[in-house]
């Protein structure tokens, strides 16, 4: 029994002395639950509203203060004209619309009907669907509230219309999502495990103190991959276009320069995965289950970043993904250009940089 519970506290003082082991025991189960209970929910909250008034009258600002009251929804511009609705949503100012016709509180006065129309942002149709049924709900509560008062029977209509996507396709959503997922994935995991397999085998040092320049060999070991990266998204977007049905109805050659540019942040980040991992299995297991849980969770892939507490908004700033997929969203799904991409490009270009930048510096402290 003595002998036992030696081994025993000899397995403690090991698993204690290897902080990664901890913190993985330790810290994963508290991360987890926080992602899975507070921050992953499908559930819509502050959906950006714009509303449409033609007239200012006390039945649309009466809608109105109701709406941005609701714990779903935030009033962030009032327009009155139909040209400013095509800006707003080409802007990303606002994923819904709630639209009143012309002389709205008359005619709910004197025929006891009126109409409201709903333009929403359907490229997530989930979303779609869900904002805008919290939208009817509360067009509903006021219809009653009034029938209450005045003892007539006002109906308000409220008429859907979906942008972007109106046939609610659930293609049209994730498509972009498994885009951006597979290609840093394949991305990272090919030039981290590619430099890493050099340094196992003792070959890297030799290459990096050679007479050529350690940012061309560096170069050279990505050059092949982004090659192979390219034929796999042009792989992709032909299955996407010619088997799932998803039209590029933006500029096509936007999407080729993003999608060129977020392959090479993809190859970088890989290089600076490989600084760090000692072994092929290690480097694997970063770039790939590493790499998986936030892309899929905090890059607006499947869940709304909007609806997350915004400790995690801050963070899923810095995962490439959450731009590019929001990028192509913009062209494929919005038909939108260049312009309406520059932001998302130049975070990538800045990622790149930066990357590029402390892998480099980590290769030149290994050799000194």
């Amino acid at each position: 029994m003595k002998q036992l519970l030696s081994f025993i506290r000899k397995e403690f003082y090991h698993i204690l002395r290897d902080k990664p082991t901890i913190m993985i025991l330790l810290l994963m189960p508290v991360i987890q639950i926080i992602l899975f209970g507070f921050a992953l929910t499908t559930e819509v909250k502050d959906t950006r509203v714009a509303v449409l008034i033609p007239e200012n009258d006390e039945a649309t600002s009466r809608i109105t203060e109701r709406i941005n009251a609701s714990a779903y929804f935030d009033v962030v511009n009032i327009i009155h004209s139909n040209k400013e609705i095509q800006e707003t949503f080409r802007d990303g100012n606002a994923k819904l619309v709630v639209s009143f016709e012309s002389g709205f509180a008359a005619k709910l006065k004197h025929d006891g009907v009126a109409h409201i129309q709903l333009i929403a942002d359907a490229t997530d149709p989930n979303a779609a669907n869900s904002f805008t049924f919290y939208m009817q709900n509360i067009i509903t509560a006021y219809q009653q509230e009034i029938m209450g008062q005045f003892k007539n029977p006002y109906q308000i209509t409220p008429e859907v219309k979906m942008l972007y996507n109106p046939q609610m396709i659930s293609a049209f959503n994730f498509v972009p999502g498994v885009l951006g997922m597979i290609l840093i994935l394949i991305c990272a995991m090919m030039t981290s495990i590619a430099i890493v397999r050099e340094k196992e085998m003792g070959t890297m040092e030799i290459l990096l103190v050679s007479p050529m320049k350690p940012i061309y060999t560096i170069l050279s070991k990505i050059t092949p991959y982004f090659v192979l990266s390219c034929i796999n998204f042009t792989t992709i977007i032909l299955l996407s276009v010619f088997v799932l049905k998803v039209p590029i109805t933006g500029s096509f050659a936007s999407l080729v320069v993003v999608s060129m540019l977020y392959i090479f942040v993809a190859l970088a980040l890989g290089l600076l995965i490989s600084t760090f991992a000692q072994s092929q299995v290690a480097a694997m297991l970063i770039s790939g289950m590493g790499l998986m849980i936030p892309v899929m969770l905090l890059s607006g892939m499947i869940f709304p970043i909007e609806n997350m507490p915004w400790p995690l908004q801050w963070f899923s700033n810095i995962i490439p993904a959450r731009w590019y997929i929001s990028a192509v969203k913009l062209v494929m799904i919005q038909g939108l250009g260049f312009s309406a991409i520059i932001k998302e490009m130049a975070v990538l270009s800045f990622m790149a940089l930066v990357l590029v930048a402390i892998s480099m510096k980590k290769f030149k402290v290994r050799l000194e």
